[in-house]
């Protein structure tokens, strides 16, 4: 089904009233009602808000598509809405919203209206055709361009399929462990090479929103080879004794055509499942070994409870630095409240959580109890960061290695070793070697603590040049994450100045590349400008993505320059002796930083400046 079938300009509302996420499901709903589309407006918007409790439909880059199938609805259709200035729709991506689709479909309908939602966020990741939606003046105009991309997909579909009738046929999966950024990026640079080499390529996204495009059994059967670009956990037992080729998700992005022309060549390693989740083993192509998978796959299960947790903890410093303690002259009711709700329950689970999903990374579901005991007695303990990470791992493996030696047991006793055997001998083991353990590891963090509050001027600069500079150097690949990694390590431990550095450094690569496309815009193409424009939203939301399309057209003038300006950041954060008690939020979160948060933002925009002007100075003119 077209898109241009169900929208109509009887659906279609150019300018919003709306100024709330409510008022947009109001005044859509509405338009639809006035349109004749629903049997029962009340049923319709009942479905739709069931929706929006599952998840949020703002899929980020301000669009949203709220969507219901119900009986409520009389015609299938969609309504379209726009609004210049941005409603708040709890996007992933946390921006505002601009651009609206509503998709209603009737019960009984086919899974139509999921695909059409599907094609719509597909075509809707162009800028061009989102500015297209943007700038229109009519309903006409909104319809013409919705043709065109549609006419223009269908063409580019048709012509690879010609190309390819008999040639090769590739498959794809993408994933990253935070945000939806390299997970689509990825995808995107995969399928426009497959394009342009005529190979036929599906894409299997493993995003924030859940997996989506997933490959089947049929299409893994006659795949010639599979390339997995992901950094956080995928199931592979499913392409096993298939040649596949895995490496990080920011591979996907920057090299696409060697990925591809390497699937084609034939000239890759059979995949060997091992009957678990096996993402590990050594990867094709300079790909991150299990370790990095692993690790990931614990830090991304992991953020919600850091980000939801730190930001509450840094909410209620805003009452004043002890006002949680009721001993304190400055006590505030609300301020332990938050203390107790992020702090104390949200925080305290991070380390838990964290060695838990590491585990199960490594073992499956047998190694997430093993992993959250073995995290819980690492952070209790006084283990700290390091302590979970050892409790993940150990854990993990101590199940695998559970798994081999009970695998020749005799077959009346096969039910009972998931239910019994493994949880009880890999917590038992898991437990005693972590209460051997956590007493010297809580020394060492203690000793760690000391010597970081004890470093003079000099070395706390230069510790901000290292955590400022890494968080520039592979933009999202396992040197930025090790620097925050650490970072959340430290805010675990007391000390914010780490990781105000470490944030400093993630927002100015994307904000010094957007300065550049504005003021030194003859160094630049017309789509890099534009694409520069949605940088300036990127960086100030600790989204260091934005900059990996620019370093990866120009990695020798690009990377040096964002590296320079993230180190300088990072070095200007630590000397102003700035803590940042919250693990992200970018500028949102400024105002909560322990120290003068205006020489924060000062840090930042030096570092931003310093790599525009390395980068008006070192491109050469675009062609």
């Amino acid at each position: 089904m077209r898109i241009s079938e169900l929208l109509k300009k009887d659906t279609m509302i150019l300018n919003l009233k709306s100024s709330t996420k409510a008022q947009v499901i109001d005044e859509l709903i509405d338009q639809l009602d006035r349109a004749g589309r629903l049997n029962d407006k009340k049923g319709y918007k009942k479905a739709i808000l069931a929706r929006e409790e599952q998840s949020t439909t703002g899929i980020g880059e301000g669009i949203a598509i709220p969507h219901a199938k119900t009986a409520a609805v009389k015609t299938p259709a969609i309504a379209f809405g726009r609004s210049q200035k941005g409603v708040d729709y709890e996007a992933l991506d946390g921006q505002p919203s601009h651009l609206f689709f509503m998709i209603a479909a009737s019960e009984g309908a086919n899974n139509e209206h999921l695909e059409t939602l599907s094609r719509l966020a597909t075509y809707l990741m162009d800028t061009n055709f989102r500015n297209a939606l943007l700038e229109a003046r009519t309903e006409e105009e909104i319809l013409q361009a919705i043709d065109a991309k549609e006419a223009s997909e269908e063409e580019s579909t048709e012509e690879v399929a010609e190309q390819t009738e008999n040639g090769k046929f590739v498959l794809a999966v993408t994933g990253c462990p935070t945000g939806i950024a390299h997970t689509y990026m990825a995808a995107d640079a995969l399928k426009e090479k497959a394009k342009e080499l005529g190979v036929q390529i599906k894409v299997e996204t493993n995003g924030s929103g859940g997996v989506k495009n997933r490959l089947t059994s049929d299409e893994i059967a006659k795949a010639d080879a599979i390339i997995v670009a992901a950094d956080t956990k995928v199931d592979m037992d499913r392409f096993a004794g298939k040649k596949v080729i895995q490496v990080g998700v920011t591979d996907g992005i920057r090299r696409p055509k060697e990925l591809i022309e390497k699937a084609v060549s034939g000239n890759v390693a059979v995949y060997q499942s091992t009957g678990g989740s096996k993402q590990d083993g050594a990867s094709e192509g300079g790909g991150k070994g299990g370790f990095y998978k692993h690790l990931m796959n614990g830090v991304s299960n992991m953020l919600p409870f850091v980000i939801g947790g730190g930001i509450l903890i840094a909410l209620s410093f805003a009452f004043g630095i002890e006002a949680f303690d009721p001993e304190h002259p400055s006590y505030h009711p609300i301020a332990e409240m938050l203390m107790t709700i992020g702090g104390g329950n949200a925080f305290g689970l991070m380390i838990p959580v964290l060695a838990a999903f590491i585990a199960m990374s490594i073992a499956d579901r047998p190694g997430f109890a093993p992993g959250m005991v073995g995290g819980l007695i690492a952070s209790t303990g006084g283990g700290g960061f390091l302590g979970g990470l050892i409790a993940g791992f150990l854990a993990g493996y101590l199940v695998v290695l559970i798994k081999w030696a009970l695998k020749n047991l005799p077959r009346s006793l096969e039910g009972i070793k998931t239910i019994l055997l493994y949880p009880v001998f890999s917590i038992l083991f898991t437990g005693v070697i972590m209460l051997s353990i956590v007493g010297p590891l809580s020394t060492f963090n203690t000793g760690l603590e000391n010597w970081l509050g004890g470093m003079g001027t000099t070395n706390v600069v230069l510790l901000g040049i290292i955590l400022g500079g890494m968080m520039a150097v592979d933009m999202g690949g396992p040197i930025n994450k090790a620097a925050f990694t650490f970072g959340i390590a430290m805010i675990d431990a007391g000390n914010f100045g780490p990781h105000a550095a470490v944030m400093a450094g993630g927002m100015v690569p994307p904000l010094g590349i957007a300065i550049a496309t504005t003021f030194f815009r003859s160094k630049f193409t017309k789509q890099e400008r534009e694409a520069g424009k949605t940088n300036y939203i990127m960086g100030a939301s600790f989204i260091t993505e934005g900059a990996i399309p620019f370093a990866a057209a120009d990695p020798g003038r690009v990377i040096p320059s964002i590296v320079v300006g993230s180190a300088v950041a990072g070095a200007l954060t630590m000397m102003f002796g700035i803590g940042l008690p919250a693990p992200h939020g970018g500028a949102f979160v400024i105002a909560l930083v322990s120290g003068n948060p205006l020489l924060y933002l000062l840090a930042i925009i030096i570092g931003a400046i310093v790599t525009a002007i390395m980068l008006g100075i070192l491109k050469k003119p675009a062609k």
